[in-house]
């Protein structure tokens, strides 16, 4: 597989700067899309077996592990929980971890391909939402409104961003935000 078809898979939106003033839930949609788009930055130009290289034992981490596991919180917070979807699993139906333990046949233009779908099917879900929209199912008992949502998803991505510059040094000596 060629960094070219990563590239193209991976282009969620291209990365845009947040605005520096604007109302709350543009400017929460603006960080989320940002950091959406710097995983697929991370991402860019790399091989699938350098997708698949780990982060450090006895960590299963690794970019295309990151890549799976986004899609499947994307997948659980905008479709199960906002919008009380019956999605399943993508990769974790017999592993809870499989979406990270289960790259190593991983085909990474359905896996980026299956990230984009779920990040359209979020905004989908999201548009025009008020901010104090509560989910249609409960998390741990407790109701959890789109505002929640929308910053925890930026603290995942902006997590697990962190964790993909580590792993992109690894593999090829590339930093950068």
């Amino acid at each position: 597989m060629s960094g070219m078809s990563i590239e193209a898979a991976s282009a969620a939106r291209v990365r845009l700067d947040p605005p520096m003033a604007a109302d709350e839930a543009t400017m929460l949609a603006a960080w989320l899309d940002y950091h959406r788009a710097t995983l697929a930055l991370k991402c860019e130009g790399l091989t699938a077996e350098q997708l698949r290289v780990r982060s450090a034992a006895p960590s299963s981490l690794s970019l295309l592990g990151l890549v799976r596991h986004l899609a499947e919180v994307e997948r659980y917070w905008f479709q199960n929980i906002l919008s009380a979807s019956d999605a399943k699993s993508l990769y974790c139906a017999e592993d809870e971890d499989g979406d990270f333990n289960q790259v190593g046949t991983a085909d990474p233009d359905e896996a980026f391909a299956t990230w984009r779908a779920q990040i359209e099917l979020a905004r989908t879900a999201a548009a025009g939402l008020p901010l104090e929209t509560t989910g249609k199912r409960l998390r741990h008992g407790e109701e959890v409104t789109l505002r929640w949502i929308l910053v925890h998803m930026i603290e995942e991505y902006a997590r697990h961003n962190g964790h993909a510059d580590l792993i992109r040094e690894l593999i090829d000596g590339t930093t950068g935000e």
